[in-house]
């Protein structure tokens, strides 16, 4: 039996405080497949992202706890491993090499005192045997790929030297320099503008298709949903209250 790239199963997380627990997300079940968009969709509160950061244990423990769950990850579909159960060695394997994360604010996501390209192989540096003139050459190659203007201009610049659509492409580019099976995007478009939003769409299906990644895109834009996702689930209050095919979705 092949497993699914990902499989959360009966996931629950909660915050502690002192006076009390809130549980964010209750007892969710979903998969998701190689080579397959599947959308997250839920009005803001509604426990999408908390899901996500948690995907890669990105949530500060205390206070966060999983009462109840697993989030399975399987590479090559013949063995898994639960990401809540493993060490910061293993996280840092697996963070930006197997599964990388595009962040919702392009502008709080790049460190603003590091050069574009610096940010770049840092994570080719961390994840791959290659030097740094390789890591650099790795670095245009993606910069040309996700189309930005003179890439080895952009490698030398800070992030406050460009545009908001400049930035989230860098951030794309570095979240698939070293070529991850899975992709989550944290509402990445919601930042600029409409034109802005179509090419950088685009330009993420475009990637996944060449990398046959599998791609967990969490929105609250339905318009969005219907351009590119393959499979919704819609959550409300912390819960899924529906999953289905993006055409059921919209007919029903």
């Amino acid at each position: 039996m092949a497993f699914p790239l990902l499989h959360i199963e009966d996931l629950s997380i909660a915050f502690e405080s002192e006076d009390e627990t809130v549980t964010a997300v209750k007892n969710i079940s979903f998969s998701l497949n190689r080579n397959e968009i599947l959308a997250v969709v839920g009005e803001s509160g509604s426990g999408k992202s908390v899901t996500a950061l948690s995907m890669l244990q990105l949530l500060p423990s205390p206070p966060t706890k999983y009462p109840t769950g697993r989030v399975l990850f399987s590479e090559n579909g013949e063995s898994q491993q639960d990401i809540l159960k493993l060490d910061g060695r293993e996280l840092q394997l697996l963070r930006g090499n197997k599964i990388a994360m595009i962040f919702q604010e392009p502008m709080s996501s790049l460190n603003p005192v590091i050069r574009c390209g610096h940010q770049l192989t840092e994570a080719l540096l961390q994840h791959q045997r290659i030097n740094g003139k390789e890591a650099r050459e790795i670095a245009i190659e993606w910069f040309n790929k996700v189309k930005l203007p003179n890439p080895e201009k952009i490698l030398d610049r800070y992030p406050h030297q460009l545009s908001g659509g400049q930035k989230q492409r860098v951030m794309i580019a570095m979240a698939m320099s070293c070529r991850p099976s899975l992709l989550i995007c944290d509402e990445p478009t919601t930042a600029l503008d409409v034109t802005v939003q179509k090419q950088i769409l685009l330009l993420i299906k475009e990637l996944q298709q060449e990398l046959k990644m599998g791609v967990l895109f969490i929105t609250h834009d339905l318009g969005v949903v219907a351009e590119l996702a393959d499979r919704a689930l819609i959550m409300y209050k912390g819960s899924i209250i529906e999953e289905n095919t993006i055409a059921s979705i919209f007919k029903n």
